[in-house]
């Protein structure tokens, strides 16, 4: 199983140097053409698909190359290991999702806020559904109960006890996976009408 220090890349000077340039733009904005980002692509679609079918840590750098058709020196030009790869992939997800959060009207019920929460994960099922359900995937929940748990502290309004809200965020991310185990079986209007009511009423945000 992976294991959740597999994620955090040693500091190495390779590792310390790469990250400096992607947090310079490097990745995202050195050189990045049409042909570049359809490689980064092909690279994530790869790596969640394999994942929707076997475990992350028996993945291979050459299945995915494989099934993204690309070659090994493609992959290394964008990502430093699978590790990386899977590092950015979250990042990624869990970024557009708060972006999309904070661009929502600041006074939204937590109806309306699940409605947000449900609807980008629909969209986003194949990657978060992989995520969840891959054995050894308690570093991805981890960076989701975060998510949760900030999206609960923000609102000004209601101030409930740490522990409160550490259940509560808790809980959804069990109802998230349960959602994608089940093959989402309730549509994002009605988990987010019925996550957003526990909430309102756990919070007293009636």
């Amino acid at each position: 199983m992976i294991k959740q220090a597999a994620f955090v890349h040693s500091c190495t000077p390779e590792r310390i140097l790469c990250t400096i340039f992607r947090k310079a733009g490097g990745f995202y904005k050195v050189g990045i053409d049409r042909r570049t980002r359809k490689s980064q692509e092909a690279i994530k679609q790869a790596v969640v698909e394999r994942m929707a079918v076997k475990p992350f840590d028996r993945i291979t750098i050459q299945e995915i190359v494989d099934h993204a058709d690309i070659s090994r020196r493609t992959f290394y030009l964008h990502y430093m290991d699978k590790f990386d790869l899977l590092d950015q992939l979250i990042e990624e997800q869990i970024d557009r999702m708060r972006q999309l959060c904070e661009s929502t009207e600041q006074d939204a019920s937590y109806r309306e806020m699940g409605l947000v929460w449900f609807e980008y994960l629909e969209r986003h099922a194949l990657f978060f559904s992989a995520a969840l359900t891959n054995k050894g995937s308690s570093f991805f929940r981890s960076r989701l109960l975060d998510f949760f748990l900030h999206e609960l502290k923000k609102n000004e309004v209601a101030c409930p006890d740490e522990v409160d809200i550490q259940f509560l965020g808790a809980a959804i991310v069990g109802i998230v996976e349960w959602w994608f185990e089940q093959g989402m079986p309730l549509a994002p209007s009605l988990m987010a009408q019925r996550v957003g009511s526990l909430l309102e009423r756990n919070l007293d945000m009636h």
